[in-house]
Parts: structure tokens; sequence; C-alpha cells
């Protein structure tokens, strides 16, 4: 180890949603004087609007802090902010891997949650120094005794002793966290002269610069005139930029190992850079990839479509956004109903909505949103291998199948004792099945094995309801596992509406056709003539509704040709309806019950 990577320590911090972790990051920032009191404001490493709108970070940041001991020595802290919510594991996965120690954050009000747990055991499997901290210790609802015994539960060498008690928000005991960071958390230990390994552990797009990427330096040294190479695509580059953030881009001559900065490259092809690639030099590359992570894999899909607005402003929005999102995917795809559109795939809902909410703030684009699903394995007749079904158009007919397997989850649970119950009768409803449960402290960890389509749509939501709020989730995925799937056709005037198909279980399949054509009477906009509104399963119709006439006046007067008639009948004449997005939202809603 150099004298200079003595002082410098690489970490992270982890905590579950709005435990206080950005706010402790603005502390830590304000306490080493990275940012003035000018400068300063409440989530400063959260640069979305919609970060400050719910309270979660979502895009992990890094930045450069410079702390003096008591000794007078300066220490680099290498800060690497991590998202909080559930459908962001993946981002914090990838933070992790570029830090040598973590600091674990518990609310004294709220206990260890399920998140809490997760991130635990994440650090864990990366070997990582964890540094417990409780937060929120000066206000009036703080337990911070039953927090510490928790804490205990959790680890063992958790002692009341090591944990630290500080209040982020007023920054009381936050001196202590400084350093705990320089004693508890080890120097990185990566030789300067070897050939040059960076982990690639986040990038994003820009359309001046190209793709600029934040590395973390195992060996080695950069300089700013050296050629690069990207290991996974065997992609050259030279280097137009390189720094640190200080939390702004600040440019520095060169990189040395254990250093943590960002390299803007000039490479316009976002797809060439892959997070987790390993970075070496072009004329001296390294024989081996340093041990990365797998791409991320979207656990839900929905259709994107333009409402009022223009497919080239959605395209251009999307293509933009997935530039600065290494999870969210699309494709195109087009709709007899609605038009031209996207397929995207997401982590999850709360990750749908973040990009619904991007789309709308950051474009001005009114998005509808078609029903979110996930992906089916099917085997059918004739074929040697299953296929994936990310699209419940492309759902085969009943006739052809042979098997259908769904994705599972295994949803971890922290909850009270009391409400054990409750959430296990939930659980059930939603065709779970029990898989562990254990005690940690005065709570319990119930671990159910879950189709992700049960979970995706507002499973969370009545967790928090029959739990009264003190109940928590983490989700990760288990495997493929056989279900009794159906696809349910809509047909609007005997015409079948693609974007209105969806696959769900056998056991609800007659129930929600029959409720959702009474919704949707009401919701679909009126013609002049009644228009039957059909729940059609394996080419049987199980409901039926009329939407009535917009007039019964001119309806009655209204004379429909026999050719017209038979052609509605066959399904061949296409109807031409608006459907808003209530329409989408009534087959979310028959889907969550």
């Amino acid at each position: 180890m150099s004298t200079r990577q003595k002082y410098i320590r690489n970490f992270a911090i982890v905590a579950h949603i709005d435990h206080g972790k950005s706010t402790l990051a603005d502390r830590i920032m304000e306490m080493t004087n990275t940012i003035s009191e000018r400068e300063a404001q409440d989530q400063l490493l959260d640069d979305l609007s919609v970060e400050k709108a719910h309270g979660v970070t979502v895009k992990s940041r890094t930045v450069r802090n410079y702390y003096i001991d008591e000794h007078g020595d300066e220490y680099q802290y290498n800060l690497i902010d991590t998202p909080g919510h559930v459908d962001f594991n993946y981002e914090v996965s990838r933070s992790l891997s570029a830090t040598d120690g973590v600091l674990l954050l518990v609310d004294a009000t709220k206990g260890v949650q399920a998140q809490t747990v997760a991130n635990y055991r994440l650090a864990k499997e990366a070997n990582l120094v964890i540094i417990p901290i409780v937060n929120k210790i000066d206000t009036a609802a703080a337990e911070v005794e039953n927090t510490i015994t928790q804490l205990g539960d959790l680890d063992e060498s958790f002692t009341p002793d090591r944990i630290l008690k500080i209040s982020a928000k007023s920054g009381l005991n936050v001196s202590d966290v400084l350093t705990a960071i320089r004693d508890q958390i080890p120097a990185p230990t990566g030789d300067e002269q070897a050939d040059l390994q960076a982990l690639v552990f986040d990038s994003k797009f820009d359309p001046y610069k190209g793709v600029i990427v934040q590395a973390r330096l195992v060996d080695g040294t950069l300089k700013n005139n050296d050629q690069i190479l990207f290991m996974a695509n065997q992609v050259k580059s030279g280097i137009k930029e390189m720094g640190v953030f200080a939390p702004l881009m600040t440019p520095v001559k060169e990189l040395k190992a254990g250093d943590v900065g960002f390299i803007v490259t000039g490479i316009k092809d976002p797809e060439a850079v892959k997070v987790g690639d390993t970075i070496t030099l072009a004329k001296h590359p390294v024989a081996q990839a340093l041990p990365g992570y797998q791409d991320v894999e979207p656990m839900v899909y929905a259709g994107l479509y333009p409402r009022g607005s223009e497919f080239k402003d959605l395209k251009v929005g999307i293509e933009k956004l997935a530039l600065n999102d290494a999870a969210f995917k699309y494709e195109p795809e087009q709709s007899e109903a609605l038009g031209m559109g996207f397929r995207g795939g997401f982590l999850g809902i709360f990750h749908l909505q973040i990009i619904r909410e991007r789309l709308q703030q950051e474009f001005g684009l009114d998005v509808l949103t078609t029903m979110p699903n996930s992906t089916y394995r099917v085997t059918v007749k004739n074929e040697d291998e299953p296929i994936y079904v990310e699209n419940p158009t492309q759902f085969p007919d009943y006739g052809q199948i042979i098997e259908v397997q769904e994705p599972y989850m295994l949803a971890k649970m922290t909850m009270p004792n009391e409400m054990l119950n409750d959430v296990m009768r939930l659980a059930e409803s939603r065709r779970g099945e029990l898989v562990d449960l254990e005690t940690i402290g005065a709570m319990l960890l119930v671990t159910y094995r879950m189709p992700i389509s049960e979970i995706a749509y507002d499973f969370f939501n009545e967790l928090k309801s029959v739990s009264h709020g003190f109940a928590t989730l983490s989700t990760t995925f288990d495997k493929y596992q056989f279900s009794d799937l159906v696809r349910i056709d809509i047909a609007i005037d005997y015409a079948k509406i693609d974007a209105l198909t969806f696959v769900t279980h056998r056991l609800k399949a007659t129930r929600m056709g029959i409720e959702l054509v009474d919704k949707l009477k009401d919701l679909i906009p009126r013609k002049l003539q009644a228009m039957p509104v059909q729940a059609i399963i394996e080419g049987r119709a199980v409901a039926r509704a009329d939407v009535p006439p917009l007039r019964k006046a001119q309806a009655s007067g209204t004379k429909v040709s026999k050719k017209q008639q038979q052609m509605r009948r066959q399904g061949l004449k296409k109807s031409n309806i608006e459907l808003p997005q209530s329409v989408f939202d009534a087959i979310l809603e028959m889907n969550s019950n």
C-alpha cells in the first residue's frame, strides 16, 4: 500500500427507504467543507426532481470529500451514494462493488426493516466492513435501545459499544461517524505500478461529451492522455476529460489505484460500454477482467404510448432516459388500438412510475401506460425449446400450450409479531408459499415464494394497509415455476383490442372477466350505437356488457347494414375507439384483487 492510499477511504451508505441516508450524506459533505453554506440544500446528491418528490434516491452518485482529523492528517473520503427503494437493489450492488466498507443506517423511530436486512446481506456477501449507525435519536418517537437490540440480533458483532448513535438532521454525533470511517474502513490495497484495472460501476450519456463512466481504480495508474480499452465489447477510446466529483465535476490529470472518478470517453454509442465492465490500457491490457456482476434483467414489462403528443417526441424522450438508466430496457411496439409506442422493461412498478414521471417532468410528455406484466416461459407443441413471452398479445393459443411457467420471487417481509396472521393471509391470497419464518429481536422476518405478477401491482400498498404501515418488503428473483395461466382478450364491438390483452391465473380469470367488462362499459367512450364489451378466454366469451349509445334518440334511428353487422361479429372491423388511461387502470385494479 502506498503512503497516498493510506489516506483514502471508499465507502457507501446503505439504509431502508427514508431512514436518513441522503441527509447523512449532506451532513458529511458540510462537515468536510465539500460544500459551503451557500451551496447547501436538502438531498444534495439527489439530482432528479422525482427523487426529491418521493424522498428516495434513484440514481447512485459519488462525491470526494476531504477530512482533516485531530492530528492534522488529511483523508480522502470517497462517498458513493446508493438508492433506497426495493426496486433499485441492482444500483445498490453496483455501488457496493466499488467500496471497501458501508455505513448501515437505521431509523430509531422505525427500527430494522426489510431493506436494512437486504442491504446488510449484500454488504456481508461482498465482504465489506459494516459500521452500524442508529439515526434520528433526538426525535420524540425514537426507540434507541430497542433499535440497538434489533441490530444486535442482526449481527452478533454489532455490540452496543460499536453502534453509533446520531442525528443526521441536526448533525449530532456525526463527527463520530467521520472518525469511525477513518478507523474502521480499510484503505485500498491496489498496486499503482501494475497494469490498469478499473471497475465501471455507473455510467451516463451526455449528448455533447458521449458516454461518461464512473469508475473505481483497482490497480494501476490512468493519465488523461492514455488510450483505454473496455474489455466486455473490446471498445477502444481516448480520454476527453477525467476527474472527480467534489461534488461538481472537477478535472484531474491522473487517477491512481484506490481512486474513484469519472472518465469522459467521447463514445457516442451508449451500448458500447457496459456497467460492470473492466477498463484497462489499450497498449498493455490485463489478461483477466475483474469479476463483475450480471446485466440487469427487467422484472416487469408495460407498453408506453404517446397521449396528446407525437410518437417521435416520445421516442426522443425514451432514448434519452434509457441512456442514463441502465436498468430501463425498451423496444418499439405497434398496437392496432393505440398506434406506435414502446414496450418498456422495468425493475418493478416503482421504477415504471419513476420513468413515467421523468417523461412528464423532463420532456413534457403525457404517456399512456398499458397493464404491466412479467415474462412467461411457455412450452409449446412441436418446439424443443420453451419460448419467452414478454407481451401478452404474443401468448400462444391454448391449443398449442403444453406448460406455462412464470417467475417467482422470494418476498421477505419484516413485521411486529401481532401482524403475522394478517400478513400471512394476504400473502397466501396472492398464491404465496411460506418458505421461512425467523425472529429478529421483537420483529418477525417471514419469507414467501410468490409469483412476481402477484407482487408487481399493489402488493406493497396492501401490505402497508394490513400492517398499519409497520411491515416492510424486500424481493429477490427465485426461479421459474409452473402456473395454470390463461390469456384474457377484451373485444369491443366484436373487435379484439390488443392493448387490453392480459394474462392471469385460471382460478381468477372468470371472476376478473365478469368484473372487468362491468367496469369497462362505463369507462369506454360512447358512440351512437350500443357496443358490446366481451371478455374472451380460450375462445369462449365468459362475460359481456353493452356500452350504452351516446344519445338514445339518435342511436335508435341509426341503421347498421347486414354487411357491417357480419364484419363486426367476425372481428374484421377495427373499432375506432380512443382508450383513456382509466381503462387500463381498471384492469390493474382487477389484477390486484
